[in-house]
């Protein structure tokens, strides 16, 4: 048997919240990969709304944060050979530091790993619609949740033989939980700026293969 990911995202329409089919990754054999989200931006650090459509660099603190990852994943010793980034400034300050860190590792960017485009809700605190993210509420002038989704998967598609490579994919907080979700994950997937998960595709019960998520610098 194959897992997959069996994601359904609830999208806002004129009798509320319906279900619609978003896409699955397909886990066919083991892997590896590792997510990193970027290091602080002003915004983040305000607790304010920063989507793929508000291209920011880091705050000071931001690139003190990615310096620190990269050392504590030299001394994880997790073999990382390549870097995938989404092509926000953010993202990419945040992969070049690590990559310097780590031997000068090579970078590649790919902007379907944008963060979601959050349009009129960027700038906004995040406890001010929160709820209605979870939910599934597209913001006014941003990308719906069933839209955000398919562009992750296909992502996930476009790069699934770098998951071989021991890869290393820079971007932000909304796409580690898509990513989570589209795989199979369970919950919705939080990472902090400057934390890095693992994801692996590992044996199922039953034959197949499942998604384990793993935060490497936490013991046990």
């Amino acid at each position: 048997m194959v897992r997959t990911g069996d994601y359904r995202t609830a999208v806002a329409g004129s009798g509320g919240l319906r279900q619609t089919s978003a896409m699955t990754f397909k886990i066919d054999h083991p892997f590896t990969f590792y997510f990193v989200r970027h290091g602080v931006t002003d915004l983040n650090f305000k607790g304010l709304r920063c989507g793929g459509d508000m291209d920011i660099p880091l705050k000071d603190l931001g690139c003190d944060q990615a310096y620190l990852l990269g050392k504590q994943i030299e001394q994880l010793e997790l073999g990382i050979v390549h870097i995938i980034a989404s092509d926000l400034i953010r993202t990419r300050q945040t992969a070049l530091i690590m990559s310097g860190v780590l031997g000068g590792i090579p970078i590649e960017t790919e902007p379907m790993l944008n963060e979601r485009h959050l349009g009129e809700w960027n700038g906004k605190p995040i406890a001010e619609n929160e709820k209605l993210l979870a939910q599934g509420v597209t913001p006014p002038g941003g990308e719906s949740e069933a839209q955000f989704t398919e562009r992750i998967g296909r992502a996930l598609e476009k790069l699934r033989a770098q998951f071989d490579r021991k890869t290393l994919v820079v971007s932000s907080r909304g796409v580690g939980r898509i990513i989570n979700t589209v795989m199979g994950g369970e919950g919705r997937l939080a990472v902090a700026n400057g934390e890095v998960v693992e994801f692996s595709g590992v044996p199922a019960e039953g034959g197949g293969f499942r998604l384990k998520v793993h935060r490497p610098h936490q013991v046990g």
